[in-house]
């Protein structure tokens, strides 16, 4: 059984990359910065390191995963169960390119094969304290802080491209581009033979934007992965050690991004909202800081759901920009991925046990 559960934990980190890593990336190739399986590479890397790096700091998740929810000592057949449920809708999801949150369907899957295993261990008040109430707050709080910071960005940036293109303009030059978006710059038409040149501030845009789309899959790394390899501890094979999981975890994670991630991430480039290398950068470091915040805290932040509000952010009060079928979609996929993964985890546990 524990070979069973090792082949879970991978089939869920492979699933998981494939949903998970565009989130971060998507941006870039929204707003023409770079072609998608650019964006995705970069997104693997970054992703990758935060998964590293949480063997330090995301010792708080572990536990609330491993035992913070269903208390009982676990069984073989519990841990298959939790993963079965996990990787069924995470797998499902990702080939009907709905970006789903791999932390709900965990927990929908340790509720779902508990009830059935151990009811009266489940800790219904953490639930409420640790995921559904960080839940709730972290897509409210998505959607204000990247309308915020996408308006102060947009004004800053705007003026300064404005200004640089003034500048240009006096010694003959021409701009080579306007700022992605339609932000306020105009382009300075070039005397025949005269070549254009791109504005410093967009390529230091660009470069932000790379940066920023770096951090959030950092962050995600840092907040998912300690999650799977939580479950995944419940039954390790003779010999591996949680850390000797995580590697594995991490290589898969990976593996699973570059392979799957495209369904995902294109969905999420063009079926949201328009984007611009503004609106790319305040969405990411929106969701970066949360996500982030959420893995030091110990709360399990869906990084879904904090990107995708992120996104919507930056339309701020303009709601008329955001894709309202898209949106409903993706809500209603939410809404089925709890009770989803615990049917499909409390009939594996009847099966394993």
């Amino acid at each position: 059984m524990e070979v069973v559960v090792l082949v879970l934990v991978l089939a869920l980190a492979a699933a998981n990359g494939a949903n998970d890593v565009p989130k971060g990336v998507a941006t870039l190739a929204a707003a023409g910065v770079a072609k998608l399986r650019t964006a995705l590479i970069w997104g693997t890397i970054t992703t990758a390191v935060g998964c590293l790096v949480s063997l330090t700091f995301a010792a708080k998740l572990t536990a609330l995963f491993s035992s913070g929810i269903v208390s009982a000592k676990p069984t073989a057949g519990f841990a298959a169960a939790v993963l079965i449920g996990t990787v069924a809708w995470v797998a499902l999801a990702t080939w009907r390119k709905l970006p789903v949150s791999t932390t709900h369907a965990l927990v929908g899957s340790l509720l779902g094969a508990g009830l059935v295993f151990a009811s009266s261990s489940l800790h219904w008040d953490v639930l409420v304290n640790k995921v559904v109430g960080p839940l709730l707050l972290s897509v409210l709080a998505a959607y204000v802080v990247s309308a915020i910071v996408s308006f102060a960005s947009r004004a800053i940036a705007g003026r300064t491209l404005a200004k640089e293109v003034a500048q240009i303009a006096l010694h003959g030059e021409s701009t080579a581009e306007q700022m992605a978006g339609g932000d306020s710059a105009t382009v300075v038409k070039a005397p025949p033979g005269v070549p254009a040149r791109r504005p410093r501030s967009l390529t230091a845009i660009t470069g932000v934007h790379w940066v920023t789309s770096g951090f959030t899959s950092f962050a995600r790394g840092m907040n998912d992965a300690p999650k799977i390899v939580a479950v995944g501890s419940l039954a390790l094979v003779g010999g591996m050690t949680p850390t000797t999981l995580l590697f594995a975890v991490t290589a898969v994670m990976a593996i699973g991004g570059l392979i799957g991630g495209a369904r995902v991430a294109s969905c999420m480039c063009c079926c949201v909202t328009k984007m611009s290398h503004v609106n790319g950068f305040a969405a990411n470091i929106t969701t970066a800081a949360l996500v982030g915040l959420g893995a030091f805290q110990g709360l399990p932040m869906s990084t879904t759901h904090v990107s995708v509000g992120a996104i919507a952010g930056t339309v701020g009060k303009d709601l008329h920009l955001i894709q309202r079928k898209t949106i409903r979609d993706f809500v209603i996929a939410w809404l089925v991925t709890p009770p989803f993964a615990a049917v499909v985890a409390a009939v594996a546990y009847l099966v394993f046990r």
